[in-house]
């Protein structure tokens, strides 16, 4: 398939500038700048600004201890600087032997502990700038690699890691990593700096980057794969999705929908930055995917802003020029029609604990993991039921691990490792706790307002006991905590959502529907986290009193009255004078 299309129309001439990452990028030799000189500079632990941008697209993040800021200041010294490396992985598979390589790497490396993203990726947090190179190099000896795990480009692409529907599993997987290899930057850059040893290239022949060109993206770009009944992915979250769809008997996939404009991102007091869930587009075969993500990532290529990074996501493209706009462009690109979207739905967004069966005679045990961090007795546990395990392992994209492809002999061996390890605890976890995620943010998020992975245990457990006070203990309600407005653990898309505003602070919304097909709302700006359980208690003690058969906890807060969405970037700011998005009846 063809990756050049010519436009219908030039875009308009930019009113604005550029933004500054865009001559970054075009000055940049296609991702190298000047990443191998600062690697090189042992006056600092640090690079250079620009440099921290363009190692972004290799998967890496320049951060710094934010706990230590203040003392090394009044001490006269540099920040604690480190490197956050996250590593992609299509559809959350990895095999065992690449689960003990980046075990060992973390120890070796990093600052000893594993993170589970909530979009199916590893994170190495706490590289010193010595071990950068090894610790990236590491990666790709184990077959796994950091390429455009961030940056403007398309990231990993996400897919459900065990569907109720197990026969599909083996397409969905083929198609998402299709989607990923098809959509991977081809610059050389990469390799050079990273795997090709300590004589490296800084330059080499012109290259060209067939899909991208020279600038990549105004932003970055997100793709899921997900099939129904389950949204675990949150389909209506990311830039692009694709829903399948499975014939009568559920067991032949004949395509998928197409859904397109999501993004959760925002700016508080920024009322032009909003969350947007996604819009169906149409309907397309299996054998038309690739194509319809490249023409569909080529059209925001071409069509976003480049201007104003905030308003740089296909989210901002499609609100501005409106859906059917899209549409055409798309499918002139394409030079086919896309069809109707078909009928599916989708009824949860959690994770399936515990032992489940399989299809093919294996089965499946999905561990509970606060938050998705492998630290403490955790680690050698896992590593232990790695070293035993002949299938492999999957990462959720609610942070969670499952123990994939466990064959009837070896059944025996892992439930006694787990039994051993006390990892079979997910029927003791309430159902907040099974429902809950967070972002990292501090002490190294650079962008975090407030505290989220390191607060949301004591977070739980608060809500915990109102929840067991009032009969709800094991009842299933999403909660989602981030640090700042970006939105990485997709707060917005919570029953309960806390979005950090400053120290101890947060904005509390609710309101989302538990199958992730409706955005919840600001309910009340800045609240203390010492007020969090006197401003939720009686609501959870209504629900328990009032709710209708079956009624979700956002579902209850819209009905009786303590949220009104209307879908506008309002229902997610702080409203001047008010301390709550409506008034509770």
């Amino acid at each position: 398939m063809s990756s050049t299309v010519t436009p219908a129309a030039t875009p308009a001439p930019a009113a604005k500038p550029l933004a500054k990452n865009e001559g970054l990028k075009a000055a940049s030799n296609f991702l190298r700048g000047n990443i191998l000189r600062d690697l090189a500079d042992q006056s600092t632990g640090g690079i250079t600004e620009d440099s921290g941008q363009l190692t972004k697209f290799h998967g890496i993040y320049a951060q710094d201890d934010r706990d230590l800021r203040n003392q090394l200041r009044k001490e006269g010294k540099e920040k604690a600087f480190s490197f956050m490396a996250r590593i992609r992985v299509p559809g959350g598979v990895c095999t065992t032997a690449q689960w003990l390589a980046l075990d060992s790497l973390a120890d070796t490396h990093a600052n000893g502990t594993l993170k589970l993203t909530t979009r199916q990726a590893f994170q190495f947090h706490g590289i010193l700038k010595g071990n950068l190179w090894g610790a990236i190099n590491g990666v790709n000896r184990a077959l796994l690699d950091t390429l455009a795990a961030c940056g403007d480009v398309n990231r990993n692409v996400m897919c459900n890691p065990n569907p109720e529907q197990s026969a599909l599993h083996t397409e969905t997987l083929r198609v998402t990593k299709a989607i990923a290899d098809h959509l991977l930057p081809r610059t050389k850059a990469y390799h050079e700096i990273w795997v090709g040893g300590d004589t490296l290239v800084a330059g080499g022949e012109p290259e060209a980057e067939p899909i991208y060109g020279a600038t990549y993206l105004p932003r970055k770009f997100k793709i899921v794969v997900a099939i129904p009944p389950s949204n675990d992915v949150d389909i209506y979250a990311h830039d692009l999705g694709f829903i399948a769809i499975a014939d009568a008997s559920g067991k032949k996939l004949l395509g998928f929908n197409v859904t397109v404009g999501g993004g959760l991102g925002m700016s508080h007091n920024q009322a032009e930055t909003f969350p947007r869930i996604a819009d169906l587009l149409g309907f397309c075969r299996v054998d038309q995917v690739v194509d319809v993500a490249e023409k569909i990532l080529t059209t925001q290529r071409d069509f976003g802003d480049r201007t104003d990074r905030k308003h740089a996501r296909l989210k901002y493209t499609i609100e501005d020029r409106g859906i059917v706009w899209f549409r055409e462009e798309v499918e002139r690109r394409l030079g086919y029609s896309l069809g109707s979207p078909r009928s599916f739905e989708f009824t949860h967004m959690g994770d399936r604990y515990g032992w489940v069966d399989g299809e093919n005679g294996t089965s499946h045990y999905t561990l509970f993991l606060m938050s998705g961090r492998i630290k403490g007795a955790l680690k050698p546990a896992l590593r232990e039921i790695a070293l035993a395990h002949k299938g492999d392992f999957r990462l959720t994209a609610n942070q969670n691990l499952m123990i994939a492809g466990v064959r009837p002999e070896e059944r025996d061996v892992i439930e006694a490792l787990l039994k051993k390890h006390k990892l079979d605890t997910a029927n003791n976890q309430s159902g907040l706790a099974l429902n809950a995620m967070s972002c990292v943010a501090l002490p190294t998020c650079g962008l975090a307002l407030a505290e989220s992975e390191r607060y949301l245990p004591k977070l739980v457990s608060l809500l915990e006991n109102e929840l067991e006070a009032a009969g709800l203990r094991d009842d299933e309600i999403t909660l989602r905590i981030t640090g700042c407005p970006n939105g990485c653990a997709r707060p917005y898309l919570a029953e309960i959502g806390f979005v950090g505003k400053s120290p101890g602070k947060y904005n509390v919304y609710l309101g989302a529907a538990f199958n992730g097909s409706r955005l919840n709302t600001l309910y009340k700006p800045n609240v203390p986290d010492t007020e969090i359980v006197a401003l939720l208690g009686p609501i959870i003690r209504r629900y328990a009193l009032e709710r209708t058969k079956d009624e979700r906890f956002g579902d209850f807060v819209h009905r009786t009255g303590y949220v009104k969405q209307t879908g506008t970037p309002s229902d997610f700011h702080d409203k001047v004078g008010s301390q709550s998005a409506t008034a509770p009846i």
